[in-house]
C-alpha cells in the first residue's frame, strides 16, 4: 500500500524494516555501541517514508538512552551501596527481552511498548 503525504514523498508500509530496527539493538552485545547508532540512523533516514517508523524509532532510541542512563547510575551504585548490581541486572534483562517482544509487535503491526523507558524524545 503506497500513500502520498503533504510533501509529495512516497510513504510505504515496511514492517520488515521496523523489525530490523528493533532487532538491531542486539548489536550492543557485539559492538558495545551499535545498538544505539544503527537504529538512530535507520530512524532518521526513513521516519518520513515508512509508516510507523517515527513511533517505533523514537521508542527504540528512548529505550537505548534509558539503558545507558541505568548503566551510568548502576555502576557507581555498586561501589556506593552495593544495590547498583540490581539495577544492572534489571537493565540486562530488559535489553535482552524487550527488543524481541517489540520486534514481534512490529511484525504484527502493533505499537511498541518498552517497559522502564524514560521519554527523552517525544
Amino acid at each position: 500500500m503506497e500513500l502520498v503525504n503533504k510533501n509529495a514523498v512516497a510513504v510505504r508500509e515496511d514492517r520488515n524494516l521496523l523489525v530490523i530496527t528493533h532487532l538491531s539493538q542486539y548489536l550492543d552485545f557485539v559492538t558495545g555501541f551499535g545498538g544505539l547508532l544503527v537504529p538512530l540512523v535507520i530512524w532518521l533516514t526513513t521516519k518520513d517514508t515508512v509508516i510507523g517508523m517515527n513511533e517505533h524509532g523514537k521508542s527504540v532510541i528512548n529505550f537505548q538512552l534509558s539503558l545507558i542512563l541505568y548503566l551510568i547510575i548502576g555502576i557507581p551504585g555498586i561501589l556506593l551501596f552495593g544495590l547498583g548490581i540490581l539495577l544492572l541486572v534489571f537493565a540486562g534483562i530488559l535489553s535482552l527481552v524487550m527488543p524481541a517482544i517489540n520486534s514481534i509487535r512490529a511484525s504484527n503491526g502493533e505499537s511498541p511498548s518498552y517497559f522502564g523507558t524514560i521519554r527523552f524524545i517525544s
